[in-house]
């Protein structure tokens, strides 16, 4: 008003003198200065002063559709300050608010012109009743009303909890909370089942402001949960939180499907290791847990999330260990755990002898590598541990030298016991600590160390078998690790020989570690032997073994001259014997003889006949004392004396006939010199001609016959049986 009133006195009084131009600028200048006003009273709040409230909004009348659910509280931390809230009404899009903050008792009334939103901040008195009432469209005809009346000191608000968090676990619900600055000791928790309209009472108080556990639920089924403080001074009003839907416990476990580890052909020292696992479909999860650490205990464990049922992994060939669990927001499933192994295979594709340990103390070792490594890495990390224990590991730093020594170490070292150390390389040079697992290290090389060493305390148990007369197979199982004490150099083979004599040979024959077969030869047969085996170390042999006792066989001597002499002998002779048969049919065969006439037998049958006759005219005196020839003819030819000499000896072997004896004798007087040559005359007629027929025939014989002589009817007829015979023979 002050403003229109002032607008109007100085048009009045200056209009008459002013320039057209003056008065156009005055119009604007008042026109935004009223405009400006007018704004200012809409939005500060005003007094009520003079003004009839009943009047004004008497029209605007409480109802369900309009403003509704007024409410005014106020923060310990603040008492001065309230905020009302309501809710807006549904009966018009436009909704433009009046509130009127009221405190009868000073007579204190204000009002909040044109409020856009539903909520307004006033400062109120502090222990004074309070009463507050919102128009909406105040000025309509469809003007909603909503009033709310409390103590100040009653309006004291603490609020739900800012942060809420679930775990479900063997059928316990563990609620965790946090407020936002207010002085909260205790709450309450109501739940029911999702299905269910009527909460379970009563409700469950906590133990503390933050943690609250209610028990025996119902692993499968879903739960709705509200939460709200416990009354105090300072928080006379506790409203309930929203409504939080809790999933059904997760109780399956994953179960693993495939794992590959495989090499990375570009990346020597690393592998990839491929992991692939399924979950029950029944379970309401939302994704997976993957945790990885080094089996060492070195730190980082570090926890991936996946909403596939996989995972990739590029490793060094340390060993790690791996869980895996299902999740939702409010449990996690048990984990499924497995240990990725050390690689074994560790040296292929390393160099042996790129990695030598000396060691200094039980404390203190050092180590050296062959490579000029520091040009690429200046960390790495060393990881030594005995079998079936907890590796321990140490990274370090280094730039200068291709050697590190380590000092102190976490735990002494055993004597006699057998290490194996890794050396790894680390790519990141800000820090030579893991920052993640997944690519962060790759292996270099291993090897293995004693930091004392003994000798074996245990020994192979001996087999034998195969015992022949002069050899035995021994077969042994190897000495169990733990008891070598060493690296093992091989075996010692310890036999005794006891002789039939009353001696004794003892013999020591050492053979390679990697054998675990061996025959022993050169014994004596039909011998008792004993055989006991020794490993050896860098410090000595072991224990001897329990000692075997066996006898080699006596059969073995037969046997050994059979095969040695006897058989060899009988084949060279059966092969000679065979030969020479062979040979003379190959020469029958490819070589035929010529047959001399002279050996036929119808040839020396003639000279028997010229003979019996030249007997019968031989004039024969019988005497005691001898035989004496009284007269000798010569009836012989000479070319058939040959055959005369063939026929005596052939009678004689026939059956040595008396009758014949004598001619023997005198022929061999001829021979001795003391009668003289008989005088031969030639009575056969010899014919130069050769005849067409076989010289054994009839027609040759007959030529042959002295002419003249007289035959003997029998002889002759026995002669032809007899050429009949040869000539058949000869025939064939």
């Amino acid at each position: 008003m002050f403003a229109r009133g002032f607008q109007f006195d100085f048009l009045e009084s200056r209009c008459s003198s002013c320039h057209p131009h003056l008065f156009i600028l005055g119009l604007i200048l008042a026109y935004f200065l009223s405009s400006h006003v007018q704004a200012s009273e809409d939005q500060v709040p005003v007094m009520c002063g003079s003004t009839n409230l009943t009047s004004k909004y008497q029209h605007c009348r409480l109802h369900p559709d309009g403003v509704h659910d007024l409410d005014c509280f106020g923060r310990y931390t603040n008492r001065g300050k309230k905020e009302c809230v309501w809710k807006p009404g549904n009966h018009t899009s436009e909704k433009i608010y009046t509130l009127v903050q009221i405190q009868q008792s000073v007579n204190y009334c204000k009002i909040h012109n044109k409020t856009p939103k539903s909520s307004k901040i006033i400062m109120v008195f502090g222990k004074l009743n309070l009463t507050v009432v919102v128009f909406e469209n105040g000025e309509s005809e469809k003007c909603t009303k909503a009033v709310f009346s409390g103590s100040p000191s009653s309006l004291l608000r603490c609020d739900p909890p800012s942060n809420v968090s679930f775990r479900r676990r063997l059928g316990n619900l563990h609620v965790n909370v946090s407020w936002q600055k207010d002085a909260v000791n205790n709450y309450s928790v109501r739940y029911k089942m999702l299905v269910s309209r009527l909460w379970i009472e009563p409700p469950v108080q906590s133990q503390n402001g933050t943690r609250c556990t209610v028990e025996n639920l119902n692993s499968s089924l879903f739960y709705t949960v509200q939460i709200q403080c416990v009354t105090t001074a300072q928080c006379s009003q506790c409203p309930w939180s929203e409504t939080y839907t809790v999933p059904s416990e997760l109780t399956a476990q994953p179960v693993i499907v495939n794992l590959e580890d495989s090499d990375i052909a570009e990346k020597k020292g690393s592998r990839l290791f491929s992991l692939h696992w399924k979950f029950p479909a029944t379970e309401s999860y939302d994704g997976y847990y993957v945790t990885i650490a080094k089996a060492s205990g070195e730190a980082p464990f570090e926890r991936m999330s996946t909403t596939r049922p996989e995972i990739r992994l590029i490793l060094s060939f340390s060993s790690y260990h791996l869980n895996i669990s299902a999740v939702n927001n409010a449990s996690i499933s048990p984990a499924v755990s497995h240990t990725i192994p050390q690689r074994e295979d560790v040296h292929t594709g390393i160099v042996e002898g790129k990695l030598n340990v000396t060691v200094h103390s039980n404390t203190s070792f050092t180590v050296y590598w062959k490579d000029d490594l520091i040009k690429t890495y200046v960390c790495f990390s060393v990881e030594w541990m005995r079998k079936r224990h907890k590796a321990a590991a140490m990274s370090f730093y280094q730039k200068a030298h291709n050697w590190r020594t380590l000092s102190p170490l976490q735990e002494p070292l055993k004597p006699f016991k057998r290490y194996s150390l890794t050396l790894h390389t680390r790519p990141n040079k800000d820090t030579c600590n893991i920052k993640y697992i997944n690519r962060s290290e790759s292996t270099y090389g291993t090897t293995q160390f004693y930091s004392i060493q003994g000798s074996p305390v245990s020994a192979p148990n001996i087999s034998i078998s195969n015992i022949t007369w002069n050899s035995v197979v021994l077969q042994w199982s190897s000495i169990p690790e733990d008891d070598i004490q060493g690296f093992l150099l091989g075996y010692m083979i310890h036999y005794t020989e006891y002789h039939h004599r009353g001696t004794s040979t003892e013999r020591n024959i050492q053979v390679d570690p990697q054998l675990d077969t061996y025959e022993l030869g050169h014994l004596e047969g039909g011998t008792a032997c004993q055989v006991q085996i020794s490993g050896f170390t860098q410090a000595g042999a072991g224990v001897r073994s329990t000692a075997v006792i066996f006898t080699t066989s006596d059969k073995g001597y037969f046997h050994y001259y059979l095969n040695g002499y006897i058989i060899p002998i009988a084949v060279v002779v059966t092969v000679l014997f065979f030969a020479s048969i062979m040979i003379k049919r190959a020469k029958v065969i490819l070589w035929p003889s010529i047959p001399n006439p002279l050996n036929s037998n119808v040839m020396q049958k003639i000279a028997k006949l010229e003979l019996l006759e030249s007997i019968k005219h031989l004039n024969v005196e019988e005497s005691t004392d001898s035989l004496q020839i009284v007269e000798k003819e010569a009836v012989v030819p000479p070319n058939t004396l040959a055959s005369v000499l063939v026929l005596l000896q052939d009678s004689e072997e026939e059956g040595h006939s008396p009758e014949m004896t004598w001619i023997q004798r005198d022929a061999e007087e001829h021979a001795a010199g003391e009668i003289e040559p008989l005088r031969t005359t030639d009575n056969f007629h010899s014919s130069p001609c050769a005849f067409s027929s076989d010289y054994t025939t009839m027609e040759l014989f007959q030529q042959q016959m002295p002419q003249g002589s007289p035959a003997n009817p029998a002889m002759f007829s026995s002669m032809q049986d007899d050429e009949e015979m040869d000539t058949v023979f000869y025939g064939q």
